[in-house]
């Protein structure tokens, strides 16, 4: 094109309005036109978030929603369940350890049932301990669990079976020990995903599952254990609660824009009802100690569990949710590039 080509009207032989032009220029272009005055309007719309024939940018999770989120609560009901075991043990109170012993070995078999039925065949879950990958949540969370669950099903038979003493009280203290990491491991585990709503939440989330975790094993041990040996369930679900309703509040006004699949939707729904459970089970606890609370303890207990539940789901279902809008993918990445 040469300077004759250019006329008062526009270029020669060119036609408006058929040439494209890229959404990034779009919008930087409106972005400076708008800048120019308040009079003038934009000549160009802004751009909109969209991904090629409208698909999502990332691959939303394959995951099976009953599977890996009943994966996630389960395993945090079993780490939390183990140190209530191992402090009912130390402080002579038989009634408190042993439900907590039982829960504890129930709820990780169940949790590696609902993994090995996610990856299909147990040979699956065999083959990750060929390896052992320190930088690898997942390697890490296979060989934590190969560990923990013989050691939990070792303290809870020998329990329940009042032989071998010495070997039960070692295994409860080595489930104690690995109780707080199999507790959080999953946050990391969902953490490390490219997935926008848990990446960016990296930070808190470790504490809510923490959190979510004391409250279930708490919930169990108030509906299964007598008012007077159950002081200590009572303390860890109230600070089960505190944590967890506070590191999630705080997770949330950080993750800005993509806390908004926490608030939307089926998620917002489930994580609604979790808050409201779990701060009514957590109140109801503290009432439960009086004479004749054993009811209220029993409520409290189920009001725990079902909170705990309703969090792993609702967490589950809105890191879904951002995968699938490629907003939540692409806002964040501009915003950093400028």
């Amino acid at each position: 094109m040469s300077g004759s080509d250019v006329t008062r009207d526009g270029v020669r032989r060119e036609r408006p309005g058929r040439d494209a032009v890229a959404p990034a220029a779009q919008a930087h272009t409106g972005r400076r036109r708008r800048r120019r005055g308040r009079g003038e309007q934009p000549m160009v719309p802004d751009a909109e978030f969209s991904s090629y024939y409208g698909r999502p940018v990332l691959k939303s999770p394959t995951w099976n929603p009953l599977d890996i989120a009943g994966y996630l609560y389960l395993g945090g009901l079993a780490g939390a369940s183990s140190l209530l075991a191992a402090g009912g043990q130390l402080t002579g109170r038989p009634a408190l350890a042993r439900p907590a012993k039982l829960g504890a070995a129930g709820a990780i078999s169940l949790s590696l049932a609902a993994l090995v039925h996610d990856l299909g065949r147990p040979a699956r879950f065999l083959n990750m301990l060929r390896v052992f990958k320190p930088t690898s949540p997942m390697s890490v969370g296979s060989w934590l669990l190969a560990g923990y669950a013989p050691l939990t099903l070792t303290a809870a038979a020998t329990d329940v079976a009042r032989r071998y003493r010495p070997l039960g009280s070692a295994a409860t203290a080595a489930c104690a020990v690995l109780g707080p990491a199999v507790t959080t491991y999953t946050a990391v585990l969902v953490s490390d995903t490219a997935v926008p709503s848990w990446h960016e939440g990296y930070r808190q989330l470790p504490f809510v599952f923490a959190g979510s975790g004391a409250t279930a094993a708490a919930g169990l041990a108030l509906a299964a254990v007598p008012g007077g040996q159950a002081g200590p369930a009572r303390r860890m679900a109230v600070l089960g609660a505190t944590l967890e309703l506070g590191a999630f509040q705080v997770m949330k006004r950080r993750l800005g824009l993509l806390a908004e699949p926490y608030e939307q939707g089926r998620a917002h729904r489930m994580l609604r009802g979790a808050e409201v459970l779990t701060a009514g089970g957590a109140a109801l606890s503290l009432l439960s100690g009086r004479p004749g609370g054993r009811p209220r303890a029993v409520a409290a207990g189920a009001a725990l569990l079902c909170g705990s539940a309703a969090l792993r789901f609702g967490v589950f279902q809105a890191g879904v949710a951002s995968a699938e809008d490629p907003k939540y993918t692409v806002v964040p990445q501009r915003d950093r590039d400028h």
